[in-house]
């Protein structure tokens, strides 16, 4: 059982976490530790406290960062290469999320600069993806270069779903970390909430339109080899990406949105990508 904290409870929990021993980056004989045991464990309790629902009381998590930024810091010389398949997934993944998070928390409240993405959002930071570096398990690495090229090695498009990218239309952040032991039915929940979110899988009836999110077009090759061939046989016309899509969601569909769409003459449409910050703060939380 999760324990949930109000806000009145978040200033005991806090000091509770303050009396935790902060884990070691290293072992003090210049060989690297893989980031687990209290270190996971304090990412963990903090998502529970600052994550709500895939929104993020940023102010209040940059207010008590040293102990985030302790995690920050272990995942900078962690030794998870030769670890188990699930374990170093479950790591990148949080990596991610945990950088998004710095990142934000870094320029927080972040200025406008360009009129292109909605105010705060975390676009609005110059080469939040594509040029700041980050240093993780030893390499130095940008957020885009974790995407494209470690996560890609996993063969495992539900990743780029667990993605938070500190976006409403990312993939929905958890309220706590992502674990060797539990990966398989974290990331099976995150490809069934999809269904469920309008940012991510939307029918129009009206328009007769499957409205998808536009990370199915970024990632089109990875979701196409994992899924496209398990689509229903009434689909086989269709593009790649499009019976990936809908081999993916058919399963948690309502009744009524599998009888419109068994039709089979509906387009398919990528949403453009909501950009606006995931942030809790001032939306009646702390």
């Amino acid at each position: 059982m999760r324990i949930r904290f109000g806000a009145a409870g978040a200033a005991l929990y806090i000091i509770a976490l303050c009396l935790v021993a902060s884990p070691r980056p290293s072992t003090g004989s210049g060989r690297p530790e893989r980031v687990e045991g209290r270190a996971q464990s304090t990412y963990d309790q903090l998502l529970d406290l600052y994550v709500r629902d895939g929104f993020v009381y940023y102010r209040a998590l940059k207010q008590d960062r040293a102990k985030f930024d302790t995690y920050v810091a272990a995942l900078s010389t962690a030794a998870i290469d030769a670890a188990p398949r699930d374990e170093r997934l479950a790591f990148w993944l949080n990596a991610y999320n945990a950088l998004v998070l710095r990142t934000i928390i870094d320029h927080y409240p972040i200025a406008q600069r360009t009129a292109e993405y909605p105010p705060h959002s975390i676009r609005q930071i110059p080469g939040a993806f594509e040029r700041l570096p980050h240093k993780v398990a030893g390499r130095t690495l940008t957020l885009d270069q974790i995407e494209q090229t470690v996560l890609l090695a996993f063969h495992d498009p539900r990743a780029y779903l667990a993605l938070g990218r500190g976006a409403v239309g990312g993939g929905r952040l958890r309220s706590e970390a992502y674990t060797a032991a539990r990966l398989e039915t974290q990331l099976k929940e995150v490809a069934e909430e999809c269904v469920s979110r309008p940012e991510c899988v939307q029918i129009d009836r009206v328009a007769d339109t499957l409205n998808v999110s536009a990370i199915f077009s970024w990632r089109e090759k990875e979701f196409s080899a994992a899924y496209a061939e398990a689509a229903p046989p009434a689909f086989a016309n269709r593009s790649s990406i499009e019976r990936a899509v809908l081999a993916l969601i058919q399963p948690k569909l309502l009744t009524t949105e599998r009888e419109a769409l068994a039709k089979n003459d509906f387009k398919v449409a990528f949403k453009p990508f909501d950009w606006t910050l995931n942030d809790l703060t001032g939306r009646g939380g702390r």
